[in-house]
């Protein structure tokens, strides 16, 4: 039986020795460099899939704090939006004041005249806010969008105030919020949602017309909602005037009148004459006008008039307020602009507390939309740690043995290098 030898090299065993040393040095540097990063995913190629899941939470993650920041941006304007209404109620309030105090028998045209300056002051500042932008330069109130001067006038054709933008209210949806409010419903008023109108009573210059006041509710039929459409004024009210033509009060305790009713524009054909007789103590009713009752108390006498226009905003109010009041020359003529102006101004409030109520629940909506997304963000980021991140205890672990092989292996090497045949020869 012959015997088989085989010889292995020393600088074969060299080789190998320094191939694993670097194979060694080269996981414990991977190691070091996880540890160092906390990550267990460092490079795509260490794990592709986890790589992949990780930098899709990412992207997500990028992308709510992208829609965040445009939220808070959103919030922020509705806020101010919603402040800015407080503001106005507080000036609509010192303003109510103020038409409160005019009613006081004791003032002089001259008082009134002065408190219809005043008014005035209130008036432009309510119209500035209406115009308020925010801080990107677009208008609160622009409902669905606007021009930059969102609330026009006064003007000389009617309406005297116009709304230049598209009115309604953007949807909110599962990440952002409208960044304006309803301008158009904060602030116009139509004549069959609001009824909101004004009655001016003028007398002939020798005749009395004390006692005169006029309240009034109106709507709208479809024919002349049409008619106005096509004369260029949709959702608004043909104005009227009402004149006395004959009045006879021969017959003790009964009145009877003789009136006619203009119509501008014209949408509804002849109005009258009418003649009505009723109780003198008592209110005349007005039936003559479409969509329209009005009462007039007292004893009108021939000549008399009484115009009736629909309200197009609040602004229009407060103008005929301070029109009204300041050019009253009777008590019983600052009563009336008193009593229509406070009607159609608590009127114009009810619609700005809608919008402003509008306004907060937007705003706790900004909130749940927030904590919804500071949810998602938490899942997300759990989702990319699981993925990339390194378990400490385990990479600290994996860090101490890989550093104890690798000095084994140093040790080792440096003893194969004395193991030399040279060595024994001698």
């Amino acid at each position: 039986m012959s015997n088989v030898y085989s010889r292995l090299s020393t600088a074969n065993a060299y080789d190998n020795s320094v191939r694993n040393i670097g194979m060694r040095q080269s996981n414990l540097s991977n190691l070091q460099e996880n540890l160092t990063s906390g990550k267990r995913v460092v490079r795509t190629s260490d794990d592709p899939t986890s790589a992949a899941i990780a930098e899709r939470s990412l992207t997500r993650i990028s992308r709510i704090a992208a829609d965040q920041r445009a939220l808070e941006s959103q919030r922020n304007a509705i806020a101010l939006a919603e402040s800015t209404l407080g503001d106005i109620t507080d000036n609509l309030q010192s303003f109510r004041e103020l038409v409160v105090s005019a009613g006081n028998g004791g003032h002089s045209s001259a008082e009134r005249q002065a408190i219809a300056f005043q008014l005035s002051g209130l008036r432009d500042s309510i119209v500035a806010a209406a115009n308020l932008k925010d801080t990107n330069g677009q208008p609160l109130f622009g409902a669905m969008g606007s021009s930059t001067t969102l609330i026009s006038g006064p003007q000389a054709t009617s309406p005297d105030y116009t709304f230049n933008g598209l009115p309604g209210q953007q949807a909110s949806t599962g990440i952002s919020i409208p960044i304006a409010l309803d301008g158009d419903s904060a602030f116009m008023l139509h004549p069959t949602r609001d009824q909101a109108f004004n009655a001016v009573v003028n007398a002939s210059s020798t005749l009395s017309t004390s006692g005169i006041t006029v309240s009034n509710t109106a709507t709208v039929s479809a024919t002349e909602a049409a008619t106005l459409a096509a004369t260029g004024r949709p959702n608004s009210f043909p104005d009227y005037t009402l004149a006395f033509t004959a009045v006879d009060t021969s017959v003790p305790g009964t009145t009877t009148a003789t009136y006619t009713v203009t119509e501008n524009p014209a949408v509804s054909g002849a109005l009258g004459p009418v003649t009505v007789s009723y109780p003198s103590n008592q209110a005349l009713t007005v039936t003559a006008i479409p969509g329209l009752s009005m009462s007039i108390s007292g004893t009108p006498t021939l000549g008399d008039t009484v115009s009736v226009s629909a309200s197009p905003s609040l602004f229009s109010v407060l103008d005929d307020a301070i029109k009204d009041i300041g050019t009253a020359t009777t008590h019983n003529a600052a009563s009336q602009a008193v009593a229509q102006a406070l009607n159609n101004i608590d009127i114009g409030m009810q619609r700005i507390s809608g919008v402003r109520g509008q306004a907060g629940d937007l705003l706790t909506r900004a909130d749940r939309i927030t904590s919804n997304q500071d949810k998602r963000s938490v899942q997300l980021e759990a989702d990319r740690s699981r993925a990339e991140d390194l378990d400490m205890i385990k990479g600290i672990s994996d860090f101490n043995n890989q550093q104890t092989g690798y000095q084994a292996a140093l040790q080792t090497y440096a003893q194969i290098q004395k193991l030399s045949l040279f060595n024994f020869i001698g």
